[in-house]
């Protein structure tokens, strides 16, 4: 006897869409708060964002914008209409929210090890929530996905590598001890993603 044939996974309406996008950037707005607060930085687009944002001083929402610029070609090239105009309204949305963030919440201390776990776990969820709506937020993701298809290294590989580069760099502006607890927060944000987005998981479209 052959086990049932499961249903068809449902799309996701447009309202659905809207409502995600909207979730998961405010959550990841939040965990940014956090790292800002307490001095610290993550990974890819983000994390050179940050970088340039305690370097010079300018506000992480105007540099995290331009830096994603040049990738929207390669979304469009690998990912699909769709998926580009999702992507470039969540980053956008994410800039403006992180402008004017200090308006809506201010913390006047955190610790850096909270800062860390609890920014990571938010910001992860908040990438979960975007992920499933076929959505992101730019960048070395996109990147690395084009590196694979062209040059055939892996993905994974090549943004881990970026990454190691970005906290290479960090060494220079952003004190050892604030760089460790920044491991710690991305090993957070990966580990939601790790736990819950992989084949099989989920079946949204």
């Amino acid at each position: 006897m052959t086990a049932p044939t499961p249903p068809a996974a449902e799309p996701h309406s447009a309202t659905e869409d809207v409502v995600a996008i909207f979730t998961g950037v405010l959550m990841i707005s939040v965990g940014v708060a956090f790292f800002t607060s307490a001095g610290l930085l993550t990974g890819g687009t983000a994390g050179l964002a940050f970088l340039l944002h305690y370097a010079t001083g300018e506000g992480f929402g105007k540099i995290f914008f331009v830096l994603n610029l040049p990738f929207y070609w390669l979304a469009l090239r690998k990912l699909g209409r769709e998926f580009t105009l999702k992507t470039f309204v969540a980053v956008l949305l994410l800039s403006l929210m992180t402008e004017w963030q200090h308006q809506w919440l201010q913390m006047a201390r955190i610790e850096p090890l909270y800062a860390a776990i609890a920014g990571g776990l938010i910001t992860g969820t908040g990438f979960l929530a975007l992920f499933r709506h076929r959505c992101s937020l730019g960048g070395v993701g996109i990147a690395a996905l084009y590196v694979q298809d062209r040059y055939g290294w892996r993905a994974g590989k090549v943004q881990m590598a970026v990454d190691c580069c970005i906290v290479l760099l960090a060494l220079w502006t952003v004190e050892p001890l604030r760089v460790a607890w920044s491991v710690v927060g991305a090993v957070a944000l990966n580990l939601v993603l790790a736990l819950n987005h992989r084949p099989g998981r989920y079946t949204g479209t």
